[in-house]
């Protein structure tokens, strides 16, 4: 669990064998001046915060854009099927911040927010999966 204000940040059992399933999420950052970047990812994830590199990571525009500006958007998403229409995903808002091991620099997502939709067949049906 993320702490953030006294409220905790929990990933539900279906949301977490969803994310540990996934190797690729889209990242959303913006930089000092307001200017939106979203690129693919490679990430991991530990059950309770996300971690990203890269080849070449600090000369990368989502780098330059986390120094100036730490909040950050990940979407993990798929669709099971397309007749009947079943999107499922989950969307993680929180802060990134540069740390560094004896493997490099890396950025860690630490969630301050969270929003899935679809991870169960009630859940799809229920948020029109059917459309």
């Amino acid at each position: 669990m993320v702490k953030k204000s006294g409220k905790a940040v929990s990933f539900t059992d279906e949301e977490a064998e969803y994310i540990g399933q996934s190797k690729l999420a889209r990242l959303a950052t913006s930089s000092a001046r307001n200017q939106p970047h979203v690129v693919p990812i490679a990430f991991e994830f530990d059950g309770e915060s996300f971690y990203f590199s890269g080849w070449n990571i600090q000369r990368s525009l989502k780098f330059r854009n986390i120094q100036g500006n730490d909040r950050v958007a990940l979407v993990i998403d798929d669709l099971v099927t397309v007749r009947p229409w079943l999107p499922r995903g989950i969307e993680i808002r929180g802060r990134a911040q540069v740390e560094e091991n004896d493997n490099g620099v890396y950025v860690k997502v630490t969630p301050e927010r969270k929003i899935s939709w679809g991870l169960t067949p009630s859940a799809a049906i229920r948020n029109g999966g059917l459309n």
